[in-house]
């Protein structure tokens, strides 16, 4: 590097922190009053907005990633990113105006007290956007925390979302990898938290930025939303600046830990001890997960076992599996007849996808680490998918504990005594030695929560998980929007596993315990995440189209779409 080179970096980045002060001094030069009413109008117009900027921001999304030439992936860029900051911003301002009408937002069902006292709140199908249609056969509920009743399920949630005082600034440190991560992150601190928001862009996806500025203009030129760009330094100075009052972070735990306790293992176990953080503002957080799907043993059509391998396969080679739900451990029963036929038929889905670009920074060294070899990238940098089968924790204890971030999946198998026990000792695997908290899937055979309904609702009662999903992956909680997103309850700075507090949960939801969405062992039409989708593109236009306008009007051209995947 010369010093021509060095020079040009410092003004960069002298550039970028002059922008950041920047972004103080015109926030602070008025504190507004955002009122219900105001917040929803920017809602809509911002929905407007996006649209006129969606096709762009897919397509460089893709480019950006190494794909700019591949429809599908120009799809998923508009599904992981316009699509669901659309359906947020519909859902949030339905609830905006529910509030001023009525007080509080309205559910979709009457919420459930179960047996032993415990209430669950139905959040999908929402209302309004066709749920029911555009994907049939889903249903989820929160299951609030013990103690909680259906006179308090909001806690404080709506008398916040309706102050009017916005006086307080949020930073928001962006995630890097899908783009509405960044976005729902600021506008759920915006619209129900009463924060004024300065985004930090992650590095990886800084392109995003001009964009951004563009669909999020209305919030902008409200004086409620600023977006920076910039390395660490920038980060540093945002965050420890006097008029931030609290901090999103969006990462790995690693980052996390970095940012609160410190730059080394070391200094971090240091201040741990003496139990003062780096940081002394609020901090919440969502941090990833080492995502299980136990596949539980049963008597399987080859129809299911297909469609459930897709699934699985989808869940690994999403995004290039740079996804903090990506699947990074499949259990499996030892037992099970039908174990290798689905593993062989999981693999034949994987080598049927094409590979991608290794596009996230440390990819090739944790790809190289977590698949034990070493490997030269492909054309355009490309890593194949690396399914690693019948891996001992003992042997390989990095592939539960660790987050490799990377096109890397395993599978581990159990030695239980029945299919029942089998159900058991996988939950209490995962809760006890795999890492993460964040979100589980778990496949039912047919007739096995007729059969043993104890079983069943004893796994789904004991996964200490904050997102479950039945029969699909996990996706689904992240992207329909109404339920809460984030970390299993219990976490703390010195031990934040997947992360403190939630976002998203339109219906204000507070003290919930998790989320669980049930799906069929075979969706129809087929799920517009598959890979071998043939249809994507168009799919994605129309839920985009449904949700800039909802109308039964617009549910014929989705059901084309969908119908010719």
């Amino acid at each position: 590097m010369n010093a021509t080179t060095i020079t040009r970096e410092d003004d960069l980045l002298s550039d970028e922190l002059k922008r950041l002060e920047k972004s103080f001094a015109s926030l602070d030069s008025r504190v507004p009053s955002c009122s219900l009413k105001r917040r929803a109008e920017l809602c809509e117009q911002s929905i407007q907005a996006i649209c006129h900027v969606a096709q762009r921001w897919a397509s460089v999304g893709a480019e950006a990633k190494g794909c700019g030439e591949r429809l599908d992936i120009v799809a998923e860029e508009l599904l992981a990113g316009p699509v669901v900051i659309m359906r947020f911003l519909r859902l949030a301002k339905w609830t905006l105006e529910q509030i001023e009408r009525h007080g509080a937002p309205n559910f979709p069902k009457k919420p459930i007290v179960g047996d032993r006292g415990v209430v669950e709140v139905p959040i999908v199908p929402t209302q309004g956007l066709f749920d029911s249609l555009a994907f049939m056969g889903l249903h989820g509920v929160v299951r609030m925390q013990a103690g909680i009743g259906v006179e308090n399920l909001h806690g404080d949630k709506v008398h916040r979302a309706k102050s009017t005082d916005f006086s307080k600034i949020s930073a928001v440190l962006g995630a890097g990898n899908v783009s509405s991560v960044p976005a729902t992150d600021s506008l759920s601190r915006i619209l129900f938290e009463g924060r004024r928001v300065i985004l930090k862009m992650n590095p990886v996806n800084s392109y995003l930025a001009p964009i951004f500025e563009e669909a999020f203009a209305p919030f902008i030129s409200e004086g409620l939303l600023r977006i920076v760009t910039g390395d660490a330094r920038v980060g540093h100075d945002l965050i420890h600046h006097p008029a931030i009052a609290d901090i999103h972070i969006t990462g790995s735990i690693a980052s996390h830990d970095r940012i609160v306790w410190g730059p080394d293992l070391l200094a971090q176990q240091k201040q741990k001890s003496l139990g003062v953080p780096l940081i002394d503002k609020p901090i919440t957080s969502e941090l990833g997960n080492v995502s299980p799907w136990i596949i539980v043993p049963g008597s399987y059509s080859t129809r299911e076992i297909d469609s459930q391998a897709q699934h699985v396969a989808a869940s690994i080679t999403n995004n290039a599996a740079f996804n903090c739900l990506a699947t990074r451990v499949i259990v499996t029963w030892k037992k099970w007849p039908q174990r290798d036929y689905f593993l062989q038929r999981l693999q034949y889905f994987l080598k049927q996808t094409p590979t991608r670009k290794a596009y996230y920074p440390g990819a090739i060294e944790r790809y190289c680490k977590h698949a034990a070899c070493q490997v030269e990238p492909g054309a355009g940098q490309s890593l194949p998918w690396a399914f690693l089968t019948s891996q001992s924790i003992e042997e390989r204890p990095e592939l539960f504990a660790e987050e490799s971030f990377a096109c890397v999946c395993s599978e581990t198998c159990l030695d239980a005594s029945s299919p029942e026990q089998f159900v058991r000792d996988a939950v209490q695997f995962v809760n006890d030695r795999v890492f993460g908290s964040l979100c589980a899937s778990i496949t039912f055979p047919r007739g096995f929560r007729k059969k043993e309904p104890n079983v069943f609702d004893g796994a789904i009662r004991d996964l200490r998980y904050a997102n479950i999903c039945v029969n699909q992956w996990t996706a689904l909680a992240y992207s329909l929007i109404s339920p809460p997103w984030g970390g299993y309850p219990g976490a703390t700075l010195d031990r934040a596993e997947s992360g403190i507090g939630s976002v998203h949960n339109t219906y204000l939801l507070d003290a919930f315990e998790k989320t669980i969405i049930q799906g069929p062992l075979i969706n129809f039409p087929r799920p517009v995440w598959f890979p071998a989708h043939r249809n994507a593109l168009a799919t994605a236009h129309a839920l985009l189209s449904l949700y800039r306008q909802p109308s039964v009007t617009r549910l014929p051209r989705l059901f084309a779409s969908a119908l010719l995947g």
